[in-house]
């Protein structure tokens, strides 16, 4: 699945717009960047080709010595020095401050960009019609199956007592399944919200590179201020994104050789 570059933001919060014929559109605004490239991650090297990025500077008094050494050049240290001693060519830092935020972006193709570029939302989103969201959700505590996953409850009939909100009988999916346990997956009471979620596809309606800002159609997980990852959509043979993947089948192949 084809990977792009992306960059890291705060949301801001929903509102809506007008179009031109007067239709309402629910929009999501974010605050993108701007993000400095901390570093470039080689396939034959790292395994795999990915663009390191961090947002918002973070106070040299509160960053530890591992992030001050991952993007200052001059911070001395005792390894530093054996290496340099033994030959060791370092790795290019960002020269910049300590990042609060560090998240990585794997990429197909080789990067355009290196170690120590800023980059802003006018370089990475310009012409792009549908992007992908990745934030954590929030986070609801212990709830009940009614709240969590939208159960009915049970009857509140006459004879009922103290069960309307309970979830029912699990009998048939355990004993008589053949092992005698539930089974995963069960729909139950439990932990509900903060997980990572992505949202694929979404509209792109406009953006703003003086402001940093994007909007974006529809709502995006977390709460108003929360971390978010967006990047362009990599979901194919969409209304916003027509671009087909090039797979060369055998039936292609046959046919380029009969017409030879």
């Amino acid at each position: 699945m084809a990977q792009a570059l992306g960059l890291l933001g705060f949301k801001v919060g929903m509102t809506q717009i007008f179009n031109d014929d007067g239709t309402v559109e629910p929009v999501t605004v974010i605050e993108l960047g701007p993000c400095p490239v901390l570093q470039i991650r080689d396939k034959d090297k790292d395994g795999y080709s990915a663009v390191q990025v961090g947002f918002k500077d973070k106070s040299r008094k509160n960053a530890r010595r591992s992030e001050q050494g991952h993007v200052a050049n001059k911070l001395e240290s005792k390894r530093k020095k054996s290496r340099q001693a033994a030959g060791v060519q370092l790795l290019p830092k960002a020269d910049c401050e300590p990042q609060r935020h560090v998240r990585e972006f794997r990429i197909d193709t080789a990067p355009t960009v290196k170690v120590g570029d800023v980059l802003k939302v006018g370089d990475v989103f310009t012409g792009i019609k549908a992007v992908d969201v990745i934030g954590t959700s929030k986070g609801r505590g212990y709830q009940g199956v009614m709240r969590r996953h939208n159960f009915d409850g049970m009857p509140a009939a006459h004879g009922a007592k103290k069960v309307h909100r309970q979830a029912g009988s699990t009998s048939s999916l355990a004993s008589n399944r053949g092992s005698g346990r539930p089974k995963r997956g069960l729909k139950r009471a439990g932990q509900y919200g903060n997980t990572r979620n992505t949202i694929r596809n979404l509209k792109v309606i406009s953006v703003d590179a003086e402001k940093g800002v994007i909007l974006i159609r529809g709502s995006v997980p977390g709460f108003n201020g929360a971390l978010v990852m967006v990047r362009p959509t990599n979901k194919y043979n969409s209304k916003f994104n027509r671009v087909k993947p090039v797979v060369e089948t055998k039936s292609k192949i046959v046919l380029q050789k009969k017409g030879k």
